[in-house]
């Protein structure tokens, strides 16, 4: 039986019938899934590397390139501010801070009901999609005239924004096992601080075209949803679903992927395909009830309090210090790109050391001394603009940390996925406290 089953799903004309309808997967075939991957193995036993290469390779640039465009998109309002936004469209008193808070409120509701259907519309076409709605908002941004356009240009944004996050998360694990989960994360993840500083320098240039009465800010909208919306378009046609949907995965390869993976969740769902199993409202209670999901959200809050103030206001910081609103954009760059190299080098070592809470200790006493250089130094700007350093690299190694974390701990698909949702809703309420930590009354 086994041989002859072999000969149908790895070799023959119905090699790519029995992989990609998942026929092979499901409950009835799991013995022979796990002898056909041990077969597999045996014959070939460099092919799990083989095929993280290829995953790494094929999935996470269009990660990468996502959450860097997000990041940009949603931050690059505190560029805007320091080049104008501000004094035209009158944001006097907390206006900016109000309009900084209203993209979080869709954001933080979304995430839960997005990640539930992210399966069922396939991600290969969902989070480009995601992708192609809000750089379009950010592109009509640089066309408002007036505060009220500014909050409703920004709940559509957090509305398309909100369900990113949870849904990479659910997307990678899709293709990897639980120790392999952070180094992968930190590799997307770490386009965040990247965006502060390759936004800083973005916004420099654009800052300074001026066409008819559009002058200087509402081209960093203009330019930076452009080039959102065209990486959208792309990645819809390069992006797969999951493993039986990859095309750069042979037959072989897809059946060691899948026995792996269900391996690795330990038993949790019999169904070793993903879209195989079934939504459950057994699978949403028993994320809700886990102590795991509730740990992480509070310490992810803490975490998403300054790192979220810190990016919306660096460029205010720094302008504060004394500079140009040029040169401000400028010293962005320096402290983000800083921040991007640890996080490359944290979440590698957090993968291989099989640790997530040690090094978030460790990112969060960088950024206490930060906060205690910001705070203490009163007139040395120079000292001031390094503890910019220590809060970036502080706080930015921490969320792939807490991020894996939980993916590691949850399992099946629909667990995984509502554990993800809600952790990414509660940890993100911070906005709510980390857009007023900085009002112009206090300055």
């Amino acid at each position: 039986m086994l041989e002859h089953t072999r000969k149908r799903s790895l070799n023959g004309n119905d090699e790519k019938i029995m992989v990609e309808s998942g026929k092979i997967f499901h409950e009835e075939n799991a013995d022979i899934l796990k002898e056909e991957a041990e077969f597999v193995l045996s014959e070939d036993p460099k092919i799990e590397q083989r095929i993280l290469r290829k995953c790494d390779k094929h999935i996470l640039p269009w990660l990468f390139g996502i959450w860097l465009c997000a990041f940009i998109d949603r931050s690059n309002i505190g560029n805007a501010r320091i080049d104008g936004l501000t004094t035209d469209l009158h944001l006097d008193g907390d206006k900016f801070n109000v309009a900084l808070v209203v993209f979080y409120v869709p954001y933080i509701l979304i995430d839960v009901p997005s990640n539930l259907v992210i399966k069922h519309f396939k991600a290969g076409y969902y989070l480009p999609s995601l992708i192609i709605c809000w750089g379009l908002v950010s592109t009509f941004m640089g066309l408002t005239k007036s505060y009220t356009g500014l909050l409703v240009c920004r709940c559509l944004l957090g509305l398309f924004e909100g369900g990113l996050l949870p849904g990479i998360i659910v997307y990678l694990a899709m293709w990897y096992p639980r120790h392999e989960m952070s180094w992968r994360i930190g590799l997307f993840y770490c386009a965040a601080p990247l965006s502060g500083a390759f936004g800083g320098l973005l916004a420099t240039g654009l800052s300074r075209i001026v066409v008819d009465s559009y002058k200087r800010w509402p081209w960093i909208f203009f330019i930076e949803g452009l080039i959102t919306v065209i990486y959208g378009i792309v990645t819809l046609f390069f992006m797969p679903h999951n493993p039986g949907h990859a095309k750069f995965l042979s037959a072989e390869e897809k059946i060691v992927t899948m026995s792996v993976l269900k391996e690795d969740s330990r038993g949790a769902t019999m169904e070793a395909n993903v879209d195989a199993e079934k939504f459950s409202w057994h699978w949403v209670r028993m994320a809700l009830l886990s102590p795991n999901l509730w740990f992480t959200s509070i310490a992810w809050f803490f975490v998403l309090v300054p790192l979220y103030s810190f990016s919306l206001f660096l460029p205010t910081i720094i302008k504060s210090l004394g500079f140009t609103a040029t040169n401000a954009q400028l010293l962005t760059v320096p402290p983000n790109f800083a921040a991007f190299l640890l996080v490359l080098l944290t979440t590698y070592y957090s993968d291989r050391l099989k640790v997530r809470g040690p090094i978030m200790v460790a990112g969060c006493t960088l950024a206490i001394i930060g906060y205690a250089m910001l705070l203490g130094v009163k007139h040395h700007a120079a000292t001031k603009y390094g503890g910019t350093f220590f809060v970036a690299c502080g706080v930015y190694i921490c969320s792939p940390m807490v991020m894996a974390w939980l993916a590691n701990n949850t399992a099946p698909h629909y667990v995984r996925a509502t554990a993800l949702g809600m952790e990414v809703a509660i940890a993100n309420c911070a906005a709510f406290v980390a857009t007023f930590s900085y009002l112009t009354k206090d300055a």
